[in-house]
């Protein structure tokens, strides 16, 4: 399927795996690569050094184009984009808009800069300072997300721009790839979706969780980091949201510490990691601690399998899948269910 996306990096498929911290590592990004879609690496939760090591082994495992997510926000992104530049990467994209001097170095360096934003005014914002695409998530995305569902916050950010607009935010199959081409998108981005196959490294223990999650069991919190963050709900969420400010900030404290001993972080760089994510929000000492540490939260279940002592970022999307698809499979059915669908409406307007 031809669109102004897969033009614009190179791949067969309109469709992207989302950089999702400790789950889109090399195996699952080089799985979705040769699939023919675009795997994103994820590299907030990496070094440096980590980053550059998991960039060489995704080029060892597929010759396709495949991308970086980064924060922009992050003391050490100029290092990161080094490494892009220097390693060949295809795709660059940011959880938080970059600023125009990032986005211009990379694309002087020959780097499609993809940022993935929640509101039209940022998405105008980005288009202006030379970004080549974006990512558009709704509310029914996972992790953080806004209040404006996709249906009405797609066509408003396609209307505003004038670059290829990727939709995120509640898509699993070939009718939700169809549905956002209709709105005028290029593609469609996934992270549920490919967290939930067999090439995902996530321990099976948590992807039976997810698998057994219906649409109420996915829930919005602000317990975790003061932002609202979209999960599954689970005794742990719930304690969170219970907890009064002494013994959240007692918690918060314990899983720093975990945190700062796994990342070599010292506290002050790690306080302002966390006041970096507020975002002129009002949030408690507690509330700094978790968002500086939330990828601690976040392993605990991803690697760990620890689901009581974790948090489980999740699309509303998991409450209607129900299987383990490898990525290629995934890609496959997503495709044919899309070819299959655009030729019923075909049948549709030939009825007429």
């Amino acid at each position: 399927m031809d669109t102004a996306f897969t033009r614009l990096v190179g791949v067969r498929h309109p469709i992207v795996q989302t950089g999702m911290g400790w789950v889109a590592g090399p195996r699952l990004v080089s799985a979705t690569a040769d699939a023919g879609a675009l795997g994103v690496l994820a590299s907030a939760t990496m070094t440096v050094d980590q980053l550059r090591d998991a960039v060489r082994e995704v080029g060892s495992r597929t010759d396709a184009p495949f991308g970086v997510n980064l924060r922009a926000d992050a003391g050490d992104a100029g290092d990161r984009v080094r490494i892009i530049i220097d390693e060949g990467v295809r795709v660059a994209s940011f959880a938080l808009a970059p600023s125009r001097e990032l986005i211009a170095e990379l694309k002087d360096a020959g780097v499609v800069v993809i940022p993935s934003v929640g509101a039209c005014r940022h998405a105008e914002k980005v288009a202006a300072w030379g970004a080549d695409a974006v990512i558009v998530q709704g509310g029914e995305g996972g992790g953080h997300t806004g209040e404006v569902a996709t249906t009405v916050l797609l066509p408003q950010v396609v209307d505003a721009v004038g670059i290829p607009v990727v939709a995120a935010g509640g898509f699993h199959d070939g009718r939700g790839l169809v549905a956002a081409l209709a709105f005028g998108a290029a593609g469609i981005a996934m992270g549920t979706r490919f967290l939930l196959t067999s090439d995902s490294t996530v321990p099976d223990a948590v992807k039976a969780r997810y698998l057994a999650a219906t649409v109420k069991d996915v829930t919005v919190t602000t317990a975790v980091d003061g932002l609202p963050h979209r999960m599954l709900r689970t005794d742990f969420v719930d304690s969170l949201e219970k907890s009064g400010r002494t013994r959240a900030l007692a918690q918060a404290v314990r899983r720093a510490a975990g945190f700062r001993k796994m990342s070599g972080l010292s506290w002050p760089a790690m306080i302002r990691d966390g006041l970096a994510m507020k975002h002129g929000k009002d949030l408690s000492w507690s509330q700094v601690l978790l968002a500086a540490n939330t990828p601690m939260l976040l392993k605990s279940a991803m690697v760990d399998g620890r689901t009581d002592l974790g948090v489980m970022a999740s699309g509303q999307v998991a409450g209607v899948i129900d299987d383990l698809p490898s990525c290629t499979e995934l890609v496959d059915r997503i495709m044919t269910e899309a070819e299959e669908t655009l030729k019923s409406l075909e049948l549709l307007r030939a009825a007429r």
